[in-house]
């Protein structure tokens, strides 16, 4: 079964909940970029005040931060036996540098999953969310503003690994458990 992979999916598609889920089953380590800034921002530091401006905009943190903070991830030892990467990349200048980095190691890509979802469903979805975390970036417009950016800078990223050959779609809509198996079926096939 795959072992280097790439969740893709919009924002409130699931991607967070999957990636704990599958990474538990396949035994390696979920590598959020999201889940690292929002510890960030919560802890004050500089790299989560830089990264607040931006989310609180509904806008994406710049790719140097990105990178940087990605790459020094895949030099930890829990990483050897695979990851997955939830958020990341996010566009296709990232893809080059993801590329670049697994290269460096020896190492390629073995699979790149993209969860689907209705964008009405999502909008729901990021506003219960909101409400109930206490989130104050995720307010209607927001949602949507973050919803354009993906499909304009991040559904790139799915083309580029259909092209490839690593792609698989899978529903996101459904009961957690349902939308796990669908993902662990994807990654065997």
């Amino acid at each position: 079964m795959s072992r280097r992979i790439v969740l893709l999916g919009p924002p409130g598609a699931g991607k967070g909940t999957q990636a704990a889920r599958l990474a538990e089953a396949l035994g390696v380590p979920a590598i959020s970029t999201g889940d690292i800034f929002r510890a960030n921002i919560a802890g004050g530091t500089e790299l989560g005040r830089t990264a607040q401006g931006y989310t609180s905009r509904g806008e994406l943190v710049p790719d140097s931060v990105t990178n940087a903070m990605v790459a020094a991830r895949l030099d930890e030892a829990d990483v050897a036996e695979g990851f997955l990467l939830d958020g990341y990349p996010r566009n296709t200048a990232q893809v080059a540098e993801l590329d670049g980095m697994l290269s460096a190691r020896g190492l390629t890509l073995d699979r790149a999953v993209e969860i689907t979802a209705d964008t009405d469903v999502v909008v729901t979805r990021l506003l219960h969310r909101a409400t109930v975390e206490g989130r104050v970036d995720d307010t209607e417009p927001v949602i949507r503003h973050r919803l354009e950016v993906y499909r304009e800078q991040t559904q790139p990223v799915a083309d580029v690994y259909a092209e490839r050959g690593l792609l698989a779609q899978v529903d996101g809509i459904g009961e957690v458990a349902e939308v796990t198996e669908r993902l662990l079926a994807a990654l065997e096939g």
